[in-house]
């Protein structure tokens, strides 16, 4: 969701660490000729969350939710993509567990076409799992969200150590309708009692502001998120990052998969690689 010239920031200092490939993700319903110019400067560009077209020449990754849209990835030059099933946390396309996704998807593409397998990892023996049923690779997210590095506020990080159950919901779609799976909070509390995906009014809301929200300047997103409140129900899909007021931690989404559940601590993220490796010496959480 960074202006252009963030991406190439981030670029910048992350090429100044490594000289390892480097991934930039783009959210489609938010990305414009900016972003997609700057992120052509990584080795991998990742797209998520919309109609699958090359717009590209580099290495070029599309997650899916389904096989349809894993198809039409493919067939539109993808070189890979992944799937992601539905105990993924954050913006989730899944639909099923991700372990069927990925047997149907593989039986749907072409033999020996990459298929990276998203939703449900924490450990070790879960990316052996994955490996072994054909996955090219792993991908996580909650897992680094709980890490050293991460730039999520603190208060965040306690509360994914704490957690014990996550929900997937349409409530904090303001400008990104689509479900999005978080963390119990006060908001989350208070407005899906009755319908976990949250009152059809709201989404319905959501969905006809989705146009114009998505387009909105980043300095406008972030005022309208800065003004979120418990009992308004228009809530963004940006979660607190480090230097948000505590405040924001019950009107923003904290985005969490199901995993959450299986992880209890937060680590540096080389030693997370290192445990999901099977390192020697290293726990599997």
């Amino acid at each position: 969701m960074m202006a252009g010239p963030a991406v190439e920031r981030e670029l910048f200092f992350a090429r100044e660490r490594t000289s390892n490939p480097i991934a930039v993700n783009l959210l489609l319903p938010f990305a414009r000729r900016g972003q997609f110019e700057a992120a052509t400067r990584a080795d991998v560009v990742v797209t998520f969350w919309g109609r699958p077209v090359r717009r590209i020449d580099t290495t070029w990754i599309h997650q899916c939710g389904s096989v349809d849209e894993a198809v039409a990835a493919q067939r539109a030059g993808a070189d890979a993509v992944i799937a992601q099933g539905v105990e993924a946390g954050g913006h989730v396309r899944g639909v099923v567990p991700a372990l069927e996704l990925l047997e149907r998807v593989r039986a749907a593409l072409p033999a020996g076409y990459p298929v990276l397998s998203a939703g449900g990892i924490a450990t070790a023996a879960d990316v052996r799992e994955r490996l072994d049923a054909g996955a090219a690779a792993a991908v996580l997210g909650t897992r680094f969200l709980m890490s050293d590095e991460s730039h999520a506020h603190r208060a965040y990080k306690e509360r994914l150590l704490e957690a014990r159950e996550t929900v997937l919901t349409e409530l904090f779609g303001s400008g990104w309708p689509g479900a999005h799976r978080v963390l119990w909070n006060e908001a989350a509390e208070r407005w899906l009692r009755g319908d976990r995906r949250g009152p059809a009014w709201v989404r319905a809301l959501n969905r006809a502001g989705a146009p114009l929200l998505a387009r909105a300047p980043t300095r406008l997103q972030g005022a309208l998120t800065a003004r979120q409140r418990v009992g308004l129900p228009f809530f963004t899909p940006i979660p607190p990052a480090d230097d948000a007021p505590v405040r924001m931690l019950d009107v923003a989404p904290l985005y969490a998969g199901e995993t959450v559940t299986r992880i209890g601590d937060i680590r540096p993220a080389g030693d997370i690689v290192r445990a999901l490796a099977g390192r020697p010496g290293y726990s599997p959480t």
